[in-house]
């Protein structure tokens, strides 16, 4: 019995090994490989139409009161970090003075609309909208 289950318990650990291994073999997902979609970021839009555009301008552009988030200025703040970074910091101080009021699910489809005006590539499921899933993803400026 004793050997019996030794046996199971090993080949267990090798099951997970290498289970393991084919995880951290697996390139990690960026921007680029369509994160959102596209009916998730017209919700977006809408949302950032009401919330967003009032300090940085329609689609992002860029107003008087706020900097543009779109363009190599805003992409080199985020380049190297993950979709959870930008998730948390729109979470936490957008809107000004309405922090933290806006649904996760509200701030996901904003980011959807972010990631569009940013031209990256919309795909077949939508971005979700839990942080630590999110820091799964890198914001990578350039396409790999």
């Amino acid at each position: 019995m004793n050997r019996r289950c030794a046996i199971t318990f090993f080949i267990g650990l090798g099951v997970a090994g290498i289970c393991s291994a084919a995880l951290i073999a697996q390139a990690p997902r960026t921007v680029w490989d369509g994160v959102y979609t596209a009916e998730q970021a017209a919700r977006g839009a809408v949302l950032f139409d009401k919330q967003c555009a009032g300090c940085h301008g329609p689609s992002g552009e860029g107003g008087g009161q706020a900097p543009p988030l779109l363009g190599p200025a805003f992409a080199a703040n985020y380049d190297g970090q993950t979709v959870g970074d930008l998730f948390d910091r729109n979470r936490t101080t957008m809107p000004p003075g309405k922090e933290g009021q806006a649904s996760a699910q509200e701030q996901a489809d904003v980011l959807a609309a972010m990631l569009e005006f940013n031209k990256f590539p919309p795909g077949p499921a939508e971005l979700p909208s839990q942080s630590m899933t999110l820091k799964t993803i890198k914001y990578l400026a350039e396409k790999p």
